[in-house]
């Protein structure tokens, strides 16, 4: 069985853990204070999830998730997702992180920060325009006429094609954003991509 080790376990974190478990992938959890902090959401969550630290979710996850401000991308471990899919969910907020001046010169993405922060691992962009409720609200079965699609972004096929089978199962298409690799927030929005809720992906293009 699948496990998928997430990485920040607050709003996207620990919806993206709820709708894991409901699909039947096993789930760790973890945050930057400690299991224990973890253990009424890994109680909630059911007997397919477990709280650890950061270094056992990127351990035991065949697929991982960060959702962790890019202040703290320094502070994750790297060799144990090494050669793994990341979800990278974040947005690089100045008034939170501060000012890095790579992403504010647009020399990098906050993607590609994470990238070359994780230079062994396959960084996939993800869940970054869509709000935690909605991300719970809006799953749909395979098929289903009003199921919502959310863009994707990242270098490398074999991850893409793993995270896109993945949003499958948890009720959602992929769209596939051909912006060069790892395009930034505001190249998402310039190509059509709005926050779900607030409108649908619409000029992008699908793979």
């Amino acid at each position: 069985m699948t496990t998928v080790g997430i990485i920040g376990s607050g709003m996207i974190g620990g919806t993206v853990a709820r709708l894991s478990v409901a699909a039947g992938y096993h789930v760790v959890v973890s945050n930057s204070r400690g299991p224990e902090t973890l253990a009424e959401l890994a109680a909630e969550l059911g007997p397919l999830a477990t709280s650890g630290t950061a270094g056992q979710a990127a351990e035991a996850g065949d697929l991982v998730l960060v959702s962790v401000p890019v202040k703290a991308f320094g502070e994750l471990p790297v060799k144990p997702l090494a050669g793994k899919p990341v979800m990278d969910t974040g947005n690089y907020y100045p008034q939170r992180d501060g000012h890095l001046n790579e992403l504010d010169t647009g020399a990098l993405t906050s993607s590609g920060l994470l990238q070359r922060d994780l230079p062994d691992a396959q960084v996939v962009k993800v869940f970054n325009n869509i709000y935690f409720r909605h991300l719970d609200s809006l799953a749909r079965p395979h098929g289903s006429q009003d199921r919502s699609a959310l863009p994707i972004a990242g270098d490398s096929a074999a991850a893409k094609a793993a995270v896109t089978a993945f949003l499958d199962s948890i009720g959602y298409d992929a769209v596939l954003v051909m912006i060069g690799s790892i395009p930034p927030w505001d190249a998402l929005r310039a190509a059509g991509v709005r926050t779900i809720g607030d409108g649908a992906a619409s000029n992008v293009r699908q793979e």
